[in-house]
């Protein structure tokens, strides 16, 4: 099993930024893919962005490209999620979640694990 702890949540004015950590622990592997994924209410949950094991291929959603930056520090077993220039439209719950696979995976059925979500709200 992979635990999953999403921080970083928070209240924030348009255009403003936020960083958001997930830190994964138990039978963590490095060689997993990683992903964020967010959920507004009444909403799918949806893809924001995914990062491959050696952290050299990453994958967005076009909604976040040029604004949202994914990393990750395999020797810290912690993944980020970098959001500049946020918009209301970007409030939800943003999940991390983590994928067996290796490559970068953009559907929530493809990921395995999951954290509990942290809240993003961004006010106008």
């Amino acid at each position: 099993q992979v635990q999953l702890v999403e921080s970083g949540g928070g209240l924030v004015q348009a255009g403003g930024s936020l960083r958001l950590s997930c830190v994964a622990s138990g039978r963590t592997s490095s060689t997993y893919a990683m992903g964020w994924f967010r959920q507004a209410p009444g909403k799918e949950r949806e893809f924001v962005a995914g990062v491959r094991w050696n952290a050299y291929i990453t994958r967005y959603a076009d909604s976040v490209k040029g604004r949202f930056t994914i990393s990750r520090d395999n020797a810290k077993n912690t993944v980020y999620l970098q959001m500049n220039s946020l918009k209301p439209e970007d409030t939800a719950v943003y999940y991390c979640a983590a994928s067996s696979y290796s490559s970068v995976r953009d559907t929530a059925r493809e990921y395995d694990y999951w954290g509990q979500g942290t809240q993003v709200t961004v006010s106008s």
